[in-house]
């Protein structure tokens, strides 16, 4: 009788975690939402060009943690570089967006409105430690390419542009 409920108990466990193994494989990743997907237009490797056509630098957005941020890398022109961490904020229901860089820190929040990211927020410099209202838009384009427009106001309620970059889809750096 014993070897009987021990060879069911190391049966039963064995279908146990075959069971979870399975579950395991095709759960969900948490963020997987269409909500976490509203800003992947943005992600991919990017050539940055100036309205005018002059070239502005190479940005690179990546997902990642399975989906639950996006990880921006942006190397200027002139050598300037930043990093930003933009994620989808359950709690808020909106996207939020971290920027650093040797002279600016940015943080913005908001939303998709049709073909375009809204963040709103304030930027800082650190040079002197001025803080204003800050706002970014992401357009996709009909042709591919993602409009990039910030602005900032410096006095309250007068809105100036900062940056406008429209990006073009640029080869994939090779895996080192």
């Amino acid at each position: 009788m014993k070897r009987w409920n021990r060879v069911r108990v190391i049966s039963m466990v064995v279908c146990l975690t075959l069971v979870w193994a399975v579950s395991g494989e095709t759960a969900n990743p948490p963020c997987d939402d269409e909500a976490y997907r509203a800003f992947d237009f943005w992600t991919g490797h990017w050539d940055v060009f100036m309205k005018d056509g002059t070239p502005a630098g190479h940005n690179s957005i990546t997902p990642e943690q399975q989906g639950c941020a996006l990880i921006e890398r942006w190397q200027s022109v002139r050598g300037g570089t930043g990093v930003s961490v933009s994620f989808f904020d359950l709690a808020q229901k909106k996207w939020r967006q971290m920027w650093v860089s040797p002279g600016t820190q940015i943080e913005i929040s908001g939303n998709r409105r049709g073909d375009s990211m809204l963040l709103m927020g304030s930027i800082t410099y650190l040079q002197d430690g001025g803080h204003f209202p800050f706002r970014g838009t992401w357009t996709l384009l009909s042709d591919g390419r993602v409009r990039q427009f910030f602005e900032e106001a410096r006095e309250p309620g007068v809105w100036k542009p900062w940056f406008e970059g429209f990006y073009q889809r640029a080869e994939e750096p090779e895996a080192e």
